[in-house]
């Protein structure tokens, strides 16, 4: 066995440990448990106004205790379609008190994605913007049998003086009414049940770009693991820190934030709109936040922003990263900035609470590398054919992990939980689905996503990489590298890059850039890597996470003019 002897180890900061004990708690009982040590402390920054963790716990409660009258407990559901606003947070903590798992619906969603979710997992309480029930939900909820309750709110209705709640229109056999005249209708005293951490906590949606959506479902005992392997990686010291992330916490990086904010006694500033980059830059010279957590799109978009870079960054200890590549040239510029050694990338998945490996806070960070393997997490990278024989170190292969932050399952998928999960050597392994290598003092290295991966003539075409290196010519602001059918050769594809111009050579025409670009990429990259075929435009679509759409940009689900190098067809 390769990875037996952990090799991760030995790069550790000084004082983590290999193993942590992990509380046998559920993460409603942590939740309790910090708001009522640390009542006066601020909990969440919305809109220039301040909620304490003492506010948080009583509206919380509320809400909890609204639930359980309106029959709704242990084993129910409750689906929160909203922003990261205050109703978020209020009805993430009510819910799991009152005995619910929660699962996060994106606003971005069109009225079948959000119906499919909904259904599948049986929800029976909805919290939504006004603006989404009107337009997407309230046509379709005839067909959503298990859906009992749907609560309205606007976005600011949190802030003082607001009264007059969006309650949104009657529907037959679904009781509507205001989210927070819901709340505030009944007696503020919580039900006392016992949650254990085996427990469904959230039941989390993965982006579907390999087929329809599957629900993870994340225990708390899950969720603690992972917060608490955090913590220690970190050091994290309870009501010392304040964080500002840009992932919506309806996504499970953003869940796992404030969900970490929350138990860390730590005040989180929300961010309805991430794109939105020039509130984020009133808000951290505000408040000075100690940690920016955000998607590298958003870290690329605010160094884009002169505004961001006339802040003071000398509270800042930490800039994370993760949910896609970040470019090289990208953590330079931003570790310039902020401060050298401040960046830290980290990699998981929905599957695993998200947190899998992160890079040292102390120790040296290996640009490029998504750190070490998380305590108490085993790790290995296996062949790609037949997803057991391990790889010497610096080979690529799949990356595949097993510890207390892997998923119970996928809902109400037993064959795609077979698939993922699979018992080697007497564990229980998460095949992620990511292609990487890890070299001989731990670091991990994704270099893509499986299903991203292009094969040109037999040989492998990570985009990742590709992308990395074309991210150096000036005149890409964005890109993302696919690869579509070669009509000459079923069996192989044609390297495609998408470019959205960067402000400097926006004038220019397509054309123009194109050869410039195509000329670099021949000076850096094998032949079979260079791009062959190129669209240009104005901007690439993002996820609601803020990450760089290729679902969207593959030829079989977007039909764009494109512009081909001379020459690949013959």
């Amino acid at each position: 066995m390769i990875y037996h002897r952990k090799p991760w180890l030995a790069s550790y900061d000084q004082g983590v440990d290999a193993e942590i004990e992990i509380p046998s708690i559920s993460l409603k009982k942590l939740l309790v448990d910090t708001f009522t040590a640390y009542p006066d402390r601020a909990a969440f920054h919305f809109m220039n106004e301040v909620t304490s963790f003492g506010r948080l716990l009583e509206q919380s409660g509320q809400f909890a205790a609204a639930l359980y009258h309106a029959g709704v407990g242990k084993g129910d559901v409750v689906a929160i379609n909203l922003p990261n606003t205050p109703q978020y947070l209020i009805a993430l903590v009510g819910a799991l008190r009152a005995g619910c798992a929660v699962s996060g619906l994106a606003p971005l969603l069109m009225p079948d994605e959000m119906k499919y979710q909904l259904n599948y997992c049986s929800a029976k309480v909805l919290v939504t913007l006004d603006v989404l029930f009107d337009g997407k939900l309230a046509p379709i909820a005839h067909k959503m049998d298990h859906l009992e309750t749907i609560l309205i709110t606007g976005l600011f209705d949190s802030l003082p003086g607001v009264r007059d709640y969006p309650a949104g229109k009657s529907l037959s056999n679904k009781a509507v009414e205001s989210f927070y005249a819901f709340m505030e209708k009944t007696d503020r005293s919580p039900p006392e049940l016992d949650v254990e951490p085996g427990d469904a906590c959230f039941i989390q949606y993965t982006g579907g770009t390999t087929g329809p959506p599957k629900g993870a479902v994340l225990t708390h005992g899950n969720m603690v693991a992972n917060i608490c392997q955090f913590q220690h990686w970190l050091k994290i010291q309870h009501s010392k820190e304040v964080w500002l992330s840009g992932f919506p916490i309806f996504h499970q990086a953003g869940l796992f934030v404030a969900c970490c904010a929350l138990v860390w006694a730590t005040p989180q500033i929300l961010i309805p709109d991430p794109r939105n980059t020039g509130h984020i830059i009133k808000e951290i010279a505000r408040l000075q936040p100690t940690v920016l957590v955000n998607v590298p799109s958003l870290f690329l978009m605010l160094l884009a922003d002169p505004e961001f870079r006339k802040l003071d960054f000398s509270s800042l200890k930490y800039c994370m990263a993760g949910a896609a590549p970040f470019p090289v040239d990208g953590i330079k510029d931003l570790d310039g900035l902020v401060g050298a050694n401040k960046t830290i990338e980290v990699w998981g998945m929905t599957e695993t609470c998200p947190l899998i490996t992160a890079n040292p806070a102390k120790n040296k960070k290996k640009i490029g590398s998504v750190g070490l393997p998380l305590p108490g997490t085993l790790f290995r990278v296996v062949s790609l054919e037949d997803g057991k024989t391990e790889v010497p170190e610096g080979s690529e292969g799949e990356l595949i992990c097993s510890g207390p932050q892997v998923m119970k399952g996928y809902l109400n998928m037993p064959g795609e939980t077979a698939n993922a999960l699979r018992e080697q050597d007497g564990a229980l392994w998460m095949h992620t689905g990511d292609v990487g290598r890890i070299d001989d003092e731990g670091y991990v290295y994704v270099v893509d996503r499986a299903k991203d991966m292009i094969i040109v003539g037999g040989y492998k075409v990570f985009s990742s990489e590709v992308e990395d290196k074309l991210y150096k010519h000036p005149a890409i602001g964005m890109c993302a590298v696919i690869g579509v059918p070669n009509p000459d050769r079923p069996e192989s594809e044609i390297v495609k890059l998408v470019v959205q111009k960067s402000e400097a050579y926006a004038e220019k025409s397509d054309q123009q850039v194109q050869d410039e670009i195509q000329t670099f990429a021949k000076e850096i990259l094998a032949p079979y890597k260079v791009p062959k075929i190129y669209e240009f435009l104005a901007e690439i679509p993002l996820t609601s996470v803020g990450k760089i759409n290729k679902k969207s940009l593959k030829p079989s689900l977007k039909k764009e003019p494109m512009v081909i190098a001379k020459g690949v067809m013959k």
